[in-house]
């Protein structure tokens, strides 16, 4: 298991090299998303299931967003984040990313964690997902993940702060002032809509 720094993690990433890293709900596998290709090599990941953009303040990922979508968007985000809500909108037409839907629509996320907000900070938005092979059990401490993803580094300190083990309720931007549910995790959808 390799520990590294934020100053590290950040050299990595800006090479092209994925950090894993701590969240509020699991351990999440992180890259810049020019180089999101990393991220499906490393997990064995399937091309068609779309990745999740992770920022560490709404200002950060608010030009992904179509404007369609973007009061509602905002609204959500600010009563929510940091917290364990995934927001699939429509992305904006001068944005282009190699980690979307079939439907051109993009799963935007603020985690609650100061680690992993600091980091995003300094990096701009990451590509993110589960830090897991596809279709195996997430591991949600630094030793389990880094058995299960050993060339990857982990951001330091260890251990990381304890992480719910949950994963994020999922919420997708139907039309103006609508939302649908894609899959309940700690915000019960009663609370949202």
């Amino acid at each position: 298991m390799k520990i590294i720094s934020q100053i590290e993690a950040l050299e990595k990433l800006k090479i092209g090299k994925p950090v894993i890293f701590q969240t509020d709900t699991l351990p999440a596998i992180g890259c810049l998303p020019k180089f999101s290709e990393m991220i499906y090599k490393i997990k064995k990941r399937e091309k068609n299931k779309a990745l999740i953009l992770m920022g560490s303040q709404i200002d950060q990922v608010l030009d992904y967003v179509d404007n369609d979508a973007r009061v509602d968007f905002q609204k959500v985000a600010e009563k929510f984040w940091p917290g364990p809500l995934t927001l699939i909108i429509p992305i904006c037409k001068h944005k282009s990313l190699n980690f979307l839907s079939s439907e051109n629509t993009l799963g935007i996320r603020i985690p609650d964690s100061l680690t992993a907000r600091s980091l995003l900070l300094e990096t701009g938005p990451l590509a993110t997902s589960s830090a897991n092979v596809s279709g195996l059990k997430t591991s949600f401490n630094a030793e389990s993940v880094s058995n299960d993803l050993p060339e990857v580094d982990l951001l330091g300190p260890i251990p990381w702060e304890e992480c719910s083990g949950l994963g994020s309720t999922i919420i997708s931007w139907v039309k103006v002032g609508k939302w649908k549910l894609v899959r309940e995790g700690q915000i019960p959808i009663s609370k949202i809509s």
